[in-house]
């Protein structure tokens, strides 16, 4: 008698489930995510309808994927959600990438950190103290920030950058930040000369490398370096940026180069790579170990960066990341080697704090073995808060910000975040664990001082700008024309309804706040006046955090054309 197929089926199902169902061991393995996946998914609640950008999630514990979730849109205009194979630009992330294929390099003997960069980039300045490879890996290497000097040179926001272009910049550069190994400070062009440094060693581009020697073997299909914006990649969230007076507008990268951005790849195949670093299936484990294993300054003091690796802490538990920015695209990718988990959250959206978010997921998981490490707040009447208001500069970096106290709280000026006093003239800057150190003035009636510890373990100091505000008068000898041979750019300033105001090719006009004597502050940065011995104004120097005293020769007065208002100056 032959059993009708239906029957069979159901003989099928029963006998691959138990006659009563799923096995007690997969109901209980289901049963106990569930509350935790729930508790994920409400973190990204906010994020979840169908007219906003939002994020692509994924969790791995010990090499297995135990969530992964998109939430949001990956394209407003045609509805399409977001997914775990969704595709981004993770910014930064790629920074490890980079690093792991120079650390491939140096396995095989075809290059030393220690070789001196114009080794592979003889285009590079000659330097009193070579850069070496290592100062790229670790940001010791004092270049300034290559996306700001091609701003200060005229390019525009909405322009393609290029290797060339950033090349071109690079090697006209006769300043540096600080000499090579004496800090540490972030930036983005080490990572473009790392990149050409693989090609240049390799005779492969750092696409194809990695592609051959990184991706491929660890299955990562929806990863690739991206040297042309054009490129059409399939399942690629598109990225946004919040419009003034709500909703969203495209903010799309417009880069042609990589090595420190534009690598585009998913939650699922960044989960693989973090797996990697636990691992060393690819590279090996001594090689993994050196991927994270901090830098060091000249003096020995530890970077907390590896090898494009973040190595730092999160309430009390090691951590092992990164973050990225880029256009719309807001990313972090977070190992917590110990315990064997992965968080990575990749978000297309410029008003979401990826960062924040990923700590937000790890707290579901974790948060029973974390810490309380966040300095406690400590109560300062607020008549003592005025006394620590006002504009102060940094003689090590010529850098300027402003402080002053809003609805009750000491916060920077432009930075909604209030500082939380911690105790003995000491703040933290929101939630952070930066430390911002306020100390009385060294003599008696000299300047208040200020001392800034951020992420990295350079401290930078400020002194209060004790001097006037400069008079009508006294801004009119600001007023001429400045040319950086640095750049090849003049810059014209002028006054325009009673401040100054800078204008260089191609860009719009910056208006500047007088801050004290000849020191002013904009959106490009601290601009500074110099002098010549005889007294008159030779030139200024523009600095912000990435790129200091950049110099600008005066060539003369420019004519001071009919004043405009604010709001229609410097359109071209």
């Amino acid at each position: 008698m032959r059993l009708p197929r239906p029957f069979l089926l159901l003989v099928a199902f029963a006998v691959a489930w138990g006659l009563s169902g799923p096995s007690a061991h997969a109901q209980a393995t289901r049963g106990s995510r569930a509350p935790r996946h729930s508790r994920v998914d409400a973190v990204f609640a906010p994020w979840s309808g169908k007219s906003t950008p939002g994020c692509a999630v994924g969790v791995s514990r010990d090499g297995v994927v135990d969530y992964a979730r998109g939430h949001g849109m990956a394209n407003l205009e045609y509805g399409i959600p977001l997914t775990p194979r969704s595709i981004f630009g993770i910014a930064s992330i790629s920074k490890q990438f980079t690093a792991f294929s120079i650390r491939l390099l140096e396995q095989e003997g075809k290059l030393s950190l220690d070789d001196d960069i114009r080794k592979y980039l003889p285009e590079m300045p000659v330097r009193e103290k070579p850069i070496t490879v290592a100062h790229l890996l670790h940001h010791t290497n004092g270049l300034r920030e290559q996306g700001q000097l091609l701003n200060m040179a005229g390019w525009r926001n909405d322009d393609v950058y290029t290797e060339a272009d950033i090349l071109w910049a690079l090697t006209r550069q006769r300043g540096v930040n600080f000499e090579p190994g004496a800090e540490v400070l972030y930036g983005n062009a080490a990572y473009t000369l790392l990149a050409i440094i693989v090609r240049r060693a390799s005779g492969k581009s750092l696409r194809v490398f990695a592609d051959e020697r990184i991706f491929k073997p660890l299955g990562m299909t929806d990863t690739h370096f991206q040297d042309d914006r054009s490129e059409v990649v399939p399942r690629r969230a598109s990225a946004y940026a919040a419009r003034e007076g709500g909703g969203w507008r495209l903010k799309m990268s417009n880069s042609d180069h990589y090595g420190a951005g534009n690598l585009y790849s998913t939650v699922v195949d960044l989960l693989k790579w973090e797996q990697n670093l636990l691992d060393g299936r690819v590279g090996g484990p001594a090689l993994v170990a050196l991927m994270q294993t901090s830098g060091k300054l000249n003096d020995g003091t530890v970077t907390g960066y590896g090898s494009g690796l973040r190595l730092s802490e999160y309430r009390g538990l090691r951590t092992v990341s990164h973050d990225g920015m880029d256009a719309g695209y807001r990313t972090e990718a977070t190992l917590f080697p110990d315990q064997r988990l992965a968080v990575v959250t990749l978000c297309n959206g410029s008003t979401l704090e990826a960062t924040d978010l990923a700590w937000k997921v790890a707290e579901v998981y974790l948060g029973d073995v974390m810490k309380d490490t966040m300095p406690p707040a400590v109560a300062l009447p607020e008549t003592e808060l005025p006394a620590l208001a006002g504009a102060y500069w940094s003689p090590q970096t010529d850098e300027v910000m402003r402080l002053e106290v809003k609805d009750g709280a000491l916060c920077q000026v432009g930075v909604p975040k209030p500082f939380v006093h911690i105790g003995q003239g000491v703040f933290r800057p929101g939630e952070s664990t930066h430390v911002w150190r306020f100390s009385a003035p060294a003599k008696a009636g000299g300047p208040r001082e200020l001392s800034i510890r951020d992420a990295w373990p350079t401290t930078r100091d400020f002194i209060r700008v004790s001097e006037p505000l400069p008079t009508n008068a006294e801004l009119a000898a600001f007023v001429g024309q400045y040319r950086s041979d640095e750049l090849d750019t003049i810059y014209t300033v002028r006054i325009a309804d009673g401040r100054l105001a800078i204008q260089w090719s191609r860009r719009d006009e910056v208006m500047l706040d007088a801050v004290g004597g000849a020191r002013f502050l904009g959106s490009l940065g601290a601009v500074s006046f110099t002098r010549a011995a005889s007294g008159g104004v030779d030139g200024l120097m523009i600095s912000n955090r990435r790129l200091r005293r950049l110099r600008a020769d005066r060539v003369g007065p420019a004519p001071q054309p009919p004043a405009v208002s604010t709001s229609d100056s410097g359109r071209r």
